[in-house]
Protein backbone atom coordinates (compact mmCIF):
# COMPACT_ATOMS: atom_id res chain seq x y z
CA UNK A 1 0.00 0.00 0.00
CA UNK A 2 1.50 3.41 -0.94
CA UNK A 3 1.36 6.71 0.88
CA UNK A 4 -1.51 7.79 -1.06
CA UNK A 5 -3.88 4.80 -0.33
CA UNK A 6 -2.33 4.77 3.21
CA UNK A 7 -3.37 8.25 4.33
CA UNK A 8 -7.08 7.95 2.40
CA UNK A 9 -7.15 4.39 4.84
CA UNK A 10 -6.54 6.20 8.01
CA UNK A 11 -8.74 9.24 7.13
CA UNK A 12 -11.52 6.81 6.97
CA UNK A 13 -11.09 4.31 9.79
CA UNK A 14 -10.39 7.76 12.06
CA UNK A 15 -13.65 9.27 11.10
CA UNK A 16 -15.33 5.91 12.42
CA UNK A 17 -13.40 6.29 15.94
CA UNK A 18 -13.99 9.44 16.34
CA UNK A 19 -17.40 10.09 15.23
CA UNK A 20 -18.17 7.14 18.00
CA UNK A 21 -16.23 9.02 20.77
CA UNK A 22 -18.98 11.86 20.82
CA UNK A 23 -21.13 9.00 22.09
CA UNK A 24 -18.73 7.37 24.39
CA UNK A 25 -18.01 10.56 26.40
CA UNK A 26 -22.24 11.02 26.96
CA UNK A 27 -22.62 7.64 28.20
CA UNK A 28 -19.20 8.24 29.87
CA UNK A 29 -21.02 11.20 31.45
CA UNK A 30 -23.99 9.30 33.43
CA UNK A 31 -21.68 8.16 35.93
CA UNK A 32 -19.23 10.41 36.34
CA UNK A 33 -18.42 14.24 35.93
CA UNK A 34 -16.74 16.27 32.98
CA UNK A 35 -13.95 16.96 34.78
CA UNK A 36 -13.85 13.04 35.84
CA UNK A 37 -14.25 12.31 32.13
CA UNK A 38 -11.34 14.25 30.94
CA UNK A 39 -8.70 13.49 33.49
CA UNK A 40 -9.61 9.68 33.31
CA UNK A 41 -9.57 9.84 29.61
CA UNK A 42 -5.94 11.22 29.72
CA UNK A 43 -4.78 9.07 32.74
CA UNK A 44 -5.68 5.78 30.99
CA UNK A 45 -4.69 7.01 27.65
CA UNK A 46 -1.64 7.78 28.97
CA UNK A 47 -0.59 4.55 30.92
CA UNK A 48 -1.92 2.19 27.22
CA UNK A 49 0.92 4.35 25.57
CA UNK A 50 3.32 4.21 28.22
CA UNK A 51 2.95 0.08 27.93
CA UNK A 52 3.27 -0.16 24.54
CA UNK A 53 5.27 2.72 23.54
CA UNK A 54 7.92 4.00 26.27
CA UNK A 55 10.84 3.00 23.96
CA UNK A 56 9.70 5.37 21.77
CA UNK A 57 10.23 8.22 23.87
CA UNK A 58 14.03 7.76 23.40
CA UNK A 59 13.38 9.24 20.04
CA UNK A 60 12.60 12.62 21.03
CA UNK A 61 15.26 15.19 21.21
CA UNK A 62 15.58 18.14 23.88
CA UNK A 63 14.64 20.49 20.75
CA UNK A 64 11.41 18.62 20.05
CA UNK A 65 10.06 18.38 23.73
CA UNK A 66 8.84 22.22 23.73
CA UNK A 67 6.47 21.41 20.78
CA UNK A 68 5.66 17.91 22.34
CA UNK A 69 4.42 19.82 25.45
CA UNK A 70 2.50 22.35 23.27
CA UNK A 71 1.05 20.12 21.55
CA UNK A 72 0.07 17.96 24.29
CA UNK A 73 -1.89 20.91 25.65
CA UNK A 74 -3.91 22.64 22.88
CA UNK A 75 -3.99 18.96 21.08
CA UNK A 76 -5.20 17.11 24.42
CA UNK A 77 -5.47 18.43 27.45
CA UNK A 78 -7.48 21.52 27.27
CA UNK A 79 -9.71 20.10 24.26
CA UNK A 80 -10.70 16.93 26.65
CA UNK A 81 -12.25 19.18 29.33
CA UNK A 82 -14.09 21.06 26.89
CA UNK A 83 -15.48 18.50 24.78
CA UNK A 84 -16.44 16.68 27.94
CA UNK A 85 -18.85 19.66 29.19
CA UNK A 86 -20.36 20.99 25.89
CA UNK A 87 -21.26 17.22 25.40
CA UNK A 88 -22.62 17.40 28.95
CA UNK A 89 -25.28 20.71 28.15
CA UNK A 90 -25.79 19.84 24.42
CA UNK A 91 -26.28 16.91 21.89
CA UNK A 92 -22.88 15.12 21.00
CA UNK A 93 -24.11 14.49 17.69
CA UNK A 94 -24.48 18.65 17.78
CA UNK A 95 -21.21 19.04 18.98
CA UNK A 96 -19.39 16.73 16.55
CA UNK A 97 -20.91 18.61 13.63
CA UNK A 98 -19.30 21.62 15.73
CA UNK A 99 -16.18 19.86 15.58
CA UNK A 100 -16.07 20.30 11.90
CA UNK A 101 -14.93 24.17 11.99
CA UNK A 102 -11.41 22.35 12.72
CA UNK A 103 -10.06 22.75 8.98
CA UNK A 104 -11.40 26.43 8.81
CA UNK A 105 -9.41 27.43 11.65
CA UNK A 106 -6.40 25.26 10.52
CA UNK A 107 -6.23 27.31 7.40
CA UNK A 108 -7.04 30.29 9.16
CA UNK A 109 -3.70 29.95 11.62
CA UNK A 110 -1.88 27.79 9.28
CA UNK A 111 -1.66 31.31 7.26
CA UNK A 112 -1.45 33.70 9.56
CA UNK A 113 0.80 32.32 12.32
CA UNK A 114 2.73 29.52 11.05
CA UNK A 115 2.84 31.21 7.03
CA UNK A 116 0.74 29.20 5.05
CA UNK A 117 -0.06 30.25 1.52
CA UNK A 118 -3.32 32.58 1.67
CA UNK A 119 -5.56 33.46 -0.68
CA UNK A 120 -8.87 36.12 -0.36
CA UNK A 121 -11.20 33.72 -2.59
CA UNK A 122 -10.80 31.12 0.44
CA UNK A 123 -12.61 34.00 2.64
CA UNK A 124 -15.91 32.58 0.76
CA UNK A 125 -15.43 29.01 2.23
CA UNK A 126 -14.70 30.38 5.50
CA UNK A 127 -17.87 32.73 5.83
CA UNK A 128 -19.91 30.14 4.17
CA UNK A 129 -18.94 27.59 7.35
CA UNK A 130 -19.42 30.15 9.77
CA UNK A 131 -23.22 30.57 8.23
CA UNK A 132 -23.85 27.11 8.65
CA UNK A 133 -22.16 27.01 12.21
CA UNK A 134 -24.47 30.33 13.40
CA UNK A 135 -27.77 28.20 11.93
CA UNK A 136 -27.04 25.29 13.62
CA UNK A 137 -26.51 27.14 17.09
CA UNK A 138 -29.84 28.87 16.33
CA UNK A 139 -31.87 26.31 16.06
CA UNK A 140 -30.58 23.73 18.01
CA UNK A 141 -31.30 26.31 20.70
CA UNK A 142 -35.07 26.57 19.36
CA UNK A 143 -35.41 22.48 19.07
CA UNK A 144 -33.98 21.98 22.61
CA UNK A 145 -34.66 24.58 24.98
CA UNK A 146 -33.44 23.07 28.20
CA UNK A 147 -30.05 23.22 26.40
CA UNK A 148 -27.45 25.50 26.94
CA UNK A 149 -26.28 26.47 23.38
CA UNK A 150 -23.08 28.85 25.02
CA UNK A 151 -21.70 25.15 25.57
CA UNK A 152 -20.90 25.50 21.62
CA UNK A 153 -18.46 27.64 22.04
CA UNK A 154 -16.42 25.13 24.07
CA UNK A 155 -16.42 23.25 20.77
CA UNK A 156 -14.86 26.05 19.33
CA UNK A 157 -12.38 26.77 20.91
CA UNK A 158 -11.12 22.94 21.32
CA UNK A 159 -11.00 23.06 17.07
CA UNK A 160 -8.90 26.38 17.79
CA UNK A 161 -6.77 24.11 19.63
CA UNK A 162 -6.81 21.02 17.20
CA UNK A 163 -6.00 23.57 14.65
CA UNK A 164 -2.39 24.53 16.42
CA UNK A 165 -1.82 21.14 16.96
CA UNK A 166 -2.09 19.56 13.56
CA UNK A 167 0.20 23.21 12.32
CA UNK A 168 2.36 22.54 14.94
CA UNK A 169 3.21 18.73 14.33
CA UNK A 170 3.43 19.02 10.36
CA UNK A 171 5.96 22.24 11.01
CA UNK A 172 7.75 21.86 13.93
CA UNK A 173 7.61 17.62 14.81
CA UNK A 174 7.44 16.54 10.90
CA UNK A 175 10.91 14.67 11.96
CA UNK A 176 9.32 12.69 14.72
CA UNK A 177 7.47 9.42 14.70
CA UNK A 178 3.67 9.48 15.56
CA UNK A 179 4.25 7.07 18.04
CA UNK A 180 6.85 9.14 19.68
CA UNK A 181 4.83 12.74 19.75
CA UNK A 182 1.99 10.79 21.26
CA UNK A 183 3.61 8.73 24.12
CA UNK A 184 5.67 12.11 24.87
CA UNK A 185 2.00 14.25 25.02
CA UNK A 186 0.40 11.95 27.25
CA UNK A 187 3.96 11.49 29.13
CA UNK A 188 3.98 14.89 30.17
CA UNK A 189 0.01 14.93 31.19
CA UNK A 190 -0.02 11.76 33.74
CA UNK A 191 0.59 14.38 36.57
CA UNK A 192 -1.63 17.43 35.68
CA UNK A 193 -4.65 14.87 34.92
CA UNK A 194 -3.67 13.35 38.19
CA UNK A 195 -3.89 16.51 40.19
CA UNK A 196 -7.53 17.24 38.49
CA UNK A 197 -8.75 13.92 39.43
CA UNK A 198 -7.81 14.40 42.87
CA UNK A 199 -9.54 18.01 42.71
CA UNK A 200 -12.40 16.17 41.05
CA UNK A 201 -13.44 14.50 44.29
CA UNK A 202 -12.98 11.29 42.78
CA UNK A 203 -10.98 9.40 44.92
CA UNK A 204 -13.24 10.17 47.62
CA UNK A 205 -16.57 9.80 46.44
CA UNK A 206 -16.17 7.92 43.97
CA UNK A 207 -18.66 4.72 44.34
CA UNK A 208 -19.33 1.50 42.29
CA UNK A 209 -22.61 1.39 40.84
CA UNK A 210 -23.99 -0.19 37.78
CA UNK A 211 -23.81 3.32 36.13
CA UNK A 212 -20.54 4.40 37.43
CA UNK A 213 -19.07 0.97 36.18
CA UNK A 214 -20.71 1.27 32.67
CA UNK A 215 -19.07 5.09 32.39
CA UNK A 216 -15.72 3.74 33.25
CA UNK A 217 -16.21 1.02 30.47
CA UNK A 218 -16.64 3.93 28.41
CA UNK A 219 -14.00 5.92 28.91
CA UNK A 220 -11.43 2.95 28.73
CA UNK A 221 -12.43 1.92 25.50
CA UNK A 222 -12.42 6.18 24.67
CA UNK A 223 -9.42 6.40 25.93
CA UNK A 224 -7.54 3.15 24.54
CA UNK A 225 -9.25 3.02 20.83
CA UNK A 226 -10.63 7.07 20.81
CA UNK A 227 -7.56 8.21 21.94
CA UNK A 228 -4.42 6.27 22.23
CA UNK A 229 -4.60 4.28 18.80
CA UNK A 230 -6.53 7.16 17.06
CA UNK A 231 -4.10 9.98 18.12
CA UNK A 232 -1.21 7.47 16.84
CA UNK A 233 -2.81 7.28 13.65
CA UNK A 234 -3.99 10.92 13.36
CA UNK A 235 -0.18 11.76 13.67
CA UNK A 236 1.19 9.53 11.08
CA UNK A 237 -1.54 11.19 8.87
CA UNK A 238 -0.04 14.31 9.17
CA UNK A 239 3.31 13.48 8.21
CA UNK A 240 1.70 11.42 4.91
CA UNK A 241 -0.56 14.42 4.43
CA UNK A 242 -1.07 18.03 4.56
CA UNK A 243 -2.29 19.81 7.73
CA UNK A 244 -5.63 21.08 5.99
CA UNK A 245 -6.04 16.85 4.65
CA UNK A 246 -5.56 15.93 8.01
CA UNK A 247 -7.74 17.97 9.61
CA UNK A 248 -10.59 17.20 7.10
CA UNK A 249 -11.51 14.40 8.84
CA UNK A 250 -13.49 16.04 10.67
CA UNK A 251 -15.73 16.19 7.57
CA UNK A 252 -16.57 12.73 7.83
CA UNK A 253 -16.91 12.99 11.89
CA UNK A 254 -20.31 14.39 12.04
CA UNK A 255 -22.05 11.55 9.70
CA UNK A 256 -20.91 8.41 11.78
CA UNK A 257 -22.17 11.01 15.51
CA UNK A 258 -24.97 11.94 13.85
CA UNK A 259 -25.78 8.30 13.24
CA UNK A 260 -25.30 7.06 17.02
CA UNK A 261 -27.00 10.87 18.39
CA UNK A 262 -30.39 9.32 16.21
CA UNK A 263 -29.82 5.98 17.27
CA UNK A 264 -29.59 7.40 21.17
CA UNK A 265 -32.41 9.90 20.30
CA UNK A 266 -31.39 12.76 20.00
CA UNK A 267 -33.47 15.13 17.52
CA UNK A 268 -31.83 16.91 14.82
CA UNK A 269 -34.50 19.10 12.27
CA UNK A 270 -33.88 19.18 8.52
CA UNK A 271 -32.67 23.04 8.82
CA UNK A 272 -29.95 21.41 11.43
CA UNK A 273 -29.47 19.15 8.54
CA UNK A 274 -29.27 21.42 6.27
CA UNK A 275 -26.58 23.81 8.08
CA UNK A 276 -24.44 20.88 8.47
CA UNK A 277 -24.67 20.70 4.45
CA UNK A 278 -23.52 24.22 4.55
CA UNK A 279 -20.64 23.75 7.19
CA UNK A 280 -19.34 21.17 5.35
CA UNK A 281 -19.36 23.01 2.11
CA UNK A 282 -17.75 25.82 3.61
CA UNK A 283 -15.15 23.49 4.80
CA UNK A 284 -14.57 21.90 1.44
CA UNK A 285 -14.43 25.29 -0.33
CA UNK A 286 -11.66 26.64 1.63
CA UNK A 287 -9.85 23.02 1.34
CA UNK A 288 -10.66 23.22 -2.51
CA UNK A 289 -9.13 27.12 -2.87
CA UNK A 290 -5.94 25.88 -1.39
Amino acid sequence: MNNQQRKWLYLVVLSLVWGSSFILMKKALVGLSPVQVGALRMLITAIFLLLVGSESLKRIQKRHWKYVAITAAVGTFFPSFLFAFAISNIDSSVAAILNSLTPLNTFIFGALVFGFTFKRKQFFGILIGLVGTLILILKGAELNPNQNYWYATLIFIASIGYAFNVNIIKKYLYDLDALAITTGNFLLLIIPAFIVLVFSGFFSTFEVTTETASALGYITVLAVVGTGMAKVLFNKMIHLSSPLFASSVTYLIPIVAVFWGILDGEKLSIIQLLATGIILLGVWLANKSS
